[in-house]
């Protein structure tokens, strides 16, 4: 769904994931500080919306996702997975409910719609991709909204659940430290309206912070194999305690008897040439290749990052080759 801001005067469409929406607006080096420093909002509406309503919802998507949802309160964010029976990553969603409507927030909405409808048998639940009428507006801020604001799902990474997991640092030693973030729901008609009251970054501001938050992005940072203790997504998006859900078998076999075959990582990449490799390029460490590179961005600050996600046992210090630009690693889920 093409965002209508594309029309404006210097808008640059993104692409991949991010097509749709403007990857800049013109000076991406200024959205991007002045979204760090917290007077801009990024239009995120190729995002997509799902509706879960009915008194079962929330005990129903507790039964089939990875996090502990059936007590959740009313403004009380989270996110969770859909996993495959092997536990490998299908879908990941923010997770949101206002009292009467869960709002899942997500980039395959309509893949997890049909999913959840399928599986409704007769509880009492309406599914439905809304994605049409609603929109996503994001905006660096960490606070959750309240009865008569427009509904917001707050980004909690790197903060470690209650009944959950880290694989990297601390929650304070952990380069996402700070990290605020939040997705605000509001009617896709007026989101030229909403963008217009602040000013605006493109996906090229968002991307660098996340990236050297250590962020993962579903369908950046996964693919077909991709299993959550990989991008360390244990800490926020599964709870380690809760009853049976499709792919839990794997969660709990590789988190107390093994260790996850590959994992996330934060690269420093030489800027000393003009241009960079793209994502998916191959991670080398000699002749051997250990991994690809899934995000690739240009920080303000750190100059060019990426994130990668590499073989486990791949040595912390190895510097590693992209096509001929070296790698430094920062370790985010541990060898």
């Amino acid at each position: 769904m093409t965002s209508p801001l594309l029309l404006l005067p210097g808008a640059v469409n993104g692409s991949g994931p991010d097509a749709g929406v403007a990857w800049h607006y013109g000076d991406p080096v200024a959205e991007q500080r002045a979204l760090e420093a917290g007077h801009a909002v990024v239009d995120q509406s190729h995002l997509g919306v799902v509706t879960v309503s009915g008194p079962d919802r929330l005990t129903w998507l507790h039964s089939l996702t990875s996090q502990h949802l059936s007590g959740l309160a009313p403004f009380t964010s989270t996110e969770t997975l859909v996993l495959d029976p092997n536990g490998r990553v299908e879908h990941l969603a923010g997770v949101v409910d206002d009292g009467s409507t869960t709002w899942l927030l997500t980039q395959t909405a309509a893949g997890l719609a049909a999913w959840l409808d399928r599986m409704r048998f007769m509880l009492r639940v309406e599914v439905a991709d809304v994605t049409a009428d609603w929109a996503v507006v994001g905006e660096p801020v960490h606070r959750e909204s309240v009865v008569g604001e427009a509904v917001a799902w707050v980004d909690p990474w790197p903060r470690t659940g209650e009944v959950s997991a880290a694989y990297g640092s601390s929650d304070v030693e952990h380069v996402g430290h700070g990290w605020a973030w939040r997705e605000v729901v509001v009617p896709r008609r007026d989101l030229p309206a909403v963008l217009a009251e602040r000013p605006r970054a493109g996906t090229w501001a968002l991307e660098a912070l996340r990236v050297a938050a250590g962020r993962p992005r579903h369908l950046r940072e996964t693919d077909h194999r991709t299993i959550p203790h990989e991008l360390d997504l244990l800490r926020t998006a599964v709870h380690l305690q809760k009853g049976c859900y499709r792919g839990q078998e794997t969660i709990a076999r590789v988190h107390n008897l093994g260790r996850p075959p590959r994992r996330v990582v934060l690269l420093h990449l030489d800027g000393s040439g003009h241009l960079l490799p793209a994502a998916g390029t191959g991670l080398r460490l000699g002749d051997k290749v250990v991994g690809r590179l899934t995000t690739v961005a240009r920080h303000h600050e750190l100059g060019p990052i990426a994130l990668g996600v590499i073989k486990r046992n791949t040595p912390a210090d190895a510097v590693l080759d992209a096509d001929g630009v070296a790698a430094a690693q920062d370790v985010l889920v541990r060898p």
